[in-house]
């Protein structure tokens, strides 16, 4: 009788278990609508505090682990809230560019359309430089003139249609000698016409993001169709010193000799700051006097374009209040290091319940002296977090503020891979989800 009174008990315990069982296996199998599908996020966020890692005396840019060149792509472009007394530059727009942080400094009339005269040439070296990591085109490449190129007014290297000339050669010629006639060979050697090249450049231009820019030519002459802004301009000469540093040098020679004749860079900044390493000058009358000026100090880098200056000298002079007033008044920090976890994240239906969470390059921010123990971090994470999770999935966005505005924003990766649990863990975590999102 007790033996039988305990199998009684016993099945009446078991039943609804094992139904319980069977019920999470099928949630397991076939997830309710309302759960998130396997390996994908729901619609929906967490947001919480982080922790502020300058809060203590921050780390200068020279201490983070990435190279100072690894900058990240200038969209958006973030204003810096509460710094110093905008200046006042005599020149009809600019805008200065913090190349760590991709963060603008000052800015005037930044995406006013405007002429960029021979500043065009930043494009045509962008394409150029391409087509040697291509591989299509070589240095040593002897180029044949056309009388096209040889005819070209303007600015000239003087190249002839009997005379060689290499690649190389042509390159320092657009870059030091802003040579009208050099940078038409090599649009006809890259691309067969001037016209198919410009093509190819309002594309690349397309890929950068310079939404306020248009080619009509490949030297800037004054055309209706053919305009950029300084938002722009900065952002393609922040490209061509990220994806090219190899060629970036030629920027900073001051005076070359092609057919007997020595030419002398334009850029006058050259001479005087020797933090100063390019970039390039343009004029037309219509357009001004135009200079894109790029300084190196420590491990910063500072962009300045200055577009529709009055004199050369003052191109020159409003340029380098431009760079000294960036430099003096603000600091850049490495806020977080590539690769190494800045928080973990509750995952569900994993092998982990956790995984580490991060980003791939490391992550700055510049702001006025000081200020860096008063930013405020924020996470906004997705939940729920459903297994599998890959590598380098985004998880999540990290949100600076200072003083209640916004500097920047990070997407945030998952840094390490979660398979899926085993049926059993996977059965469980639905049950707890299902509770959990009632």
């Amino acid at each position: 009788m007790p033996i039988r009174i305990m199998t009684r008990f016993s099945m009446m315990f078991m039943r609804p278990f094992t139904l319980s069982c069977a019920l999470a296996l099928a949630i397991c199998a076939f997830p309710l609508s309302t759960l998130a599908q396997p390996g994908a996020p729901a619609a929906g966020t967490t947001t919480s505090a982080l922790p502020n890692p300058l809060a203590a005396p921050p780390k200068p840019a020279a201490a983070a682990a990435a190279p100072a060149e690894a900058a990240p792509a200038l969209t958006p472009l973030a204003q810096i809230p509460g710094g110093p007394v905008a200046l006042s530059v005599d020149a009809a727009a600019w805008t200065l560019v913090d190349m760590l942080s991709g963060q603008v400094l000052t800015s005037s009339n930044g995406d006013e359309r405007r002429e960029p005269a021979s500043l065009t040439k930043l494009m045509t070296t962008y394409l150029v430089f391409q087509a040697l990591k291509a591989k299509t085109i070589d240095l040593g490449q002897v180029v044949p003139v056309s009388e096209n190129a040889w005819r070209t007014g303007g600015s000239r290297m003087f190249i002839e249609p009997r005379k060689p000339v290499t690649v190389d050669e042509l390159i320092h010629g657009v870059i030091v000698q802003s040579g009208n006639d050099a940078t038409v060979a090599l649009a006809e050697l890259i691309a067969g016409t001037t016209d198919a090249f410009v093509e190819r450049m309002n594309r690349e231009a397309a890929k950068l993001g310079l939404t306020g820019t248009h080619y009509a030519d490949v030297n800037g002459l004054p055309n209706p169709q053919h305009y950029s802004t300084a938002n722009d301009i900065a952002k393609l000469t922040v490209a061509l010193i990220r994806d090219f540093p190899e060629y970036y040098p030629i920027f900073a020679i001051k005076e070359y000799r092609y057919n007997n004749i020595t030419q002398s860079n334009r850029n006058r900044l050259l001479w005087s700051d020797p933090t100063v390493d390019g970039v390039k000058t343009g004029h037309t009358e219509a357009a001004g006097y135009c200079l894109v000026a790029s300084a190196k100090r420590g491990e910063r880098r500072l962009v300045a374009v200055v577009l529709g200056a009055n004199t050369d000298a003052g191109r020159a002079s409003e340029s380098q209040k431009l760079l000294n007033w960036g430099f003096q008044s603000f600091d850049t920090v490495a806020l977080y290091q590539s690769g190494k976890p800045i928080t973990t994240l509750r995952v569900w239906k994993g092998a982990k319940k956790d995984v580490n969470a991060g980003f791939l390059a490391a992550r700055y921010v510049t702001l006025p002296k000081g200020e860096a123990p008063d930013l405020a971090l924020t996470l906004e994470s997705k939940e729920p977090l459903i297994a599998p999770v890959l590598s380098s999935q985004p998880v999540g966005v990290v949100k600076v503020s200072l003083k209640g505005q916004p500097i920047a924003q990070f997407p945030l990766i998952a840094l390490e891979d979660v398979p899926l649990a085993s049926v059993f863990g996977r059965a469980v975590d639905t049950v707890r989800l299902w509770f959990t999102s009632r």
